[in-house]
């Protein structure tokens, strides 16, 4: 509207001509709202409360008197209370387009009042609090002009002598010494990572060789067991017929042996020991027989020899009944031959072998002795006997009929 104006909200409105004043000001300051003007009687005018920058580039000398280009930055504004918008509107309406140019210059000055009183050194590593005390020098004239400093940045510190660059020149080159170790280690490193990662690429691709042939070597093996499968399996089995085979062979092999032992060769042991305890047998009926002979041939031998002492001791006595014993004697031998040849004839076992024939023997000569015993308690003998021819005829019946019996069965 004609008659309404509403500042912006980063303007403050002034109103001069009214009766009514805003504490020691001779105008109304409206900021936030709106307000009627009344015109020709009123006049309104807008202040701008926006941000400001000033930028102070300044030649300032240290406290060694050594000269620095010192650029700075400077951002302020009017402030929002009454009092600094009254004394901002006092000083900067009509020229608020060099608000700028007058602040830097008063911050110039002070920035040089304060490098001034500083070294080289603190300047470059204190640079807050070279800002800090431009602030604090330039507070009471910033009040009195209604302006609030919202921050100072010292941005850059140019040495035209040289004196920064030959101040640095021991750190620049320890610096480029320990970046130029740093660079030499960061490469060995660099190196060894990546002679690590050649051996371990080396060592993968080995690995994976090695797998590699382990899978090919798997697979040709199954190839190569499934090729030969076939022919194991018929060899197998031809290696089960084999042993079968041979179960069969032995089996047949025992079999032919315990026939060769139950027919031939127990047999042949059986008729081996047959003959051989028939031979045995017949040895010993052979010994027998000569034992027999032998001991008859003695006793006989004794026979005689005790008849003709008797015969002897008879004819010295006159003695005929030893006679007619001598006689019986001298037939003695053909008796035990006769009986030896029945016994040599005859099928006769003798159960008790060499005793039995001794026995037998005994015997026989002890019938003759019987008889010889009997004649000498008989009659006696006629003195003159004729003589026999047959040794026989002269025996005693009982005599004679031994003899015949011997040449019998023998039994």
């Amino acid at each position: 509207m004609l008659f309404w104006h509403v500042p912006a909200p980063n303007e403050a409105l002034l109103i001069s001509g009214s009766k009514r004043r805003a504490g020691d000001a001779q105008f109304r300051i409206v900021t936030g709202h709106g307000y009627w003007v009344m015109p020709v009687k009123q006049k309104a005018s807008l202040l701008s409360l926006s941000l400001r920058e000033a930028e102070i580039s300044e030649d300032c000398v240290t406290q060694q008197g050594i000269r620095l280009a010192v650029r700075a930055v400077a951002v302020f504004k009017v402030g929002d209370d009454p009092t600094s918008i009254a004394n901002a509107a006092r000083r900067f309406l009509d020229e608020q387009a060099t608000m700028e140019e007058l602040v830097g210059r008063i911050f110039a000055g002070h920035l040089r009042s304060i490098v001034g009183g500083l070294t080289v050194e603190q300047i470059i590593r204190e640079r807050d609090r070279v800002a800090q005390e431009v602030k604090d020098g330039s507070h009471s004239e910033m009040e009195k002009l209604g302006i609030v400093v919202d921050a100072l940045q010292i941005q850059e510190i140019g040495d035209t002598s040289g004196y920064i660059t030959n101040l640095a020149a021991p750190h620049a080159a320890a610096v480029a010494s320990a970046a130029r170790i740093a660079e030499a280690k960061a490469d060995q490193e660099a190196t060894e990572r990546e002679q690590q990662a050649a051996a371990l690429k080396a060592e993968y691709e080995r690995d994976t060789a090695l797998k590699r042939a382990g899978f090919i070597a798997e697979t040709e093996q199954a190839n190569a067991r499934a090729a030969q499968a076939g022919p194991l399996a018929q060899a197998r089995a031809s290696q089960e017929v084999i042993e079968e085979q041979t179960a069969l062979a032995e089996r047949k092999a025992a079999l032919a042996a315990q026939r060769l032992e139950a027919e031939v060769r127990r047999p042949a042991d059986a008729e081996a020991y047959r003959v051989r305890t028939l031979a045995e047998a017949q040895r010993d009926q052979v010994r027998f027989e000569a034992d027999a002979r032998a001991y008859t041939e003695r006793t006989v031998a004794q026979a005689r020899a005790d008849a003709n002492s008797a015969v002897a001791a008879s004819l010295r006595d006159g003695n005929q009944e030893l006679i007619a014993a001598n006689r019986t004697v001298e037939n003695l031998p053909a008796l035990a031959e006769a009986a030896a040849a029945g016994i040599s004839g005859s099928r006769l076992t003798v159960l008790n072998g060499t005793d039995g024939i001794n026995e037998i023997a005994s015997a026989i000569v002890g019938q003759g002795l019987a008889i010889l015993d009997t004649l000498k308690k008989g009659p006696a003998a006629p003195a003159a006997a004729p003589p026999l021819a047959d040794g026989a005829s002269s025996l005693p019946p009982k005599v004679a009929r031994l003899k015949q019996d011997g040449g019998g069965s023998g039994s």
